[in-house]
């Protein structure tokens, strides 16, 4: 299995909100400008025309351009951005400190606004893997996702301290993930 994942376009308004599964819409330019990058892509490395995006705007965009060029574009929620439950669209400044602490305190377990743990978000993610076909796989998601799927391919686990999560991947950005990759590794316990 290879997975070759883009991450969405830049979505309009989302500066300073903590975001998750808050669905903004994104310039539409943007989403052409990622959908001519995958198809350009795809026909120079000889990969099949389907994509897989997350039923958020951001991504599905994609999808759906290019479904009007011909490629199949399936909808996969497994791919859909971490829940930040409460948290989610909010500015990040007007979540409380000691709900930011409580998380740091417990960086994998904690489920942000009673949203989804990293730990939750990481299962997810490594079933969605280990379910892929042996064939090339392209999609579109998302930051958290993008990381999960990274660390995972590379024999990690789910961090146990924040400051072990990875730097986000770029917007536009390619990731390629080269194997289905091990069950989580249950975290260390740690401080932020």
């Amino acid at each position: 299995m290879t997975l070759y994942i883009w991450r969405h376009p830049r979505p309009l308004g989302a500066a300073g909100l903590c975001l998750g599964r808050t669905d903004l819409g994104v310039d539409p330019r943007k989403l052409r400008r990622l959908a001519n990058r995958i198809q350009r892509f795809a026909r120079r490395h000889r990969l099949p025309r389907e994509i897989r995006v997350s039923p958020l705007q951001r991504s599905l965009g994609v999808g759906r351009i290019l479904a009007r060029r011909g490629w199949h574009c399936r909808v996969d929620s497994g791919l859909v951005e971490v829940d930040f439950g409460g948290w989610d669209g909010r500015p990040w400044r007007q979540i409380a400190k000691r709900d930011i602490d409580a998380w740091c305190a417990d960086f994998a377990g904690y489920a942000p606004g009673d949203g989804e743990s990293l730990t939750a978000l990481f299962a997810r993610v490594a079933g969605w893997l280990h379910a892929l076909p042996a064939t090339p796989v392209l999609a579109v998601g998302h930051a958290g996702w993008i990381g999960a799927a990274r660390l995972l391919s590379g024999g990690g686990g789910v961090p146990a301290r924040a400051r072990d999560w990875p730097a986000p991947v770029r917007y536009l950005q390619l990731s390629l993930i080269p194997a289905a990759p091990a069950a989580p590794a249950p975290p260390h316990r740690g401080s932020c």
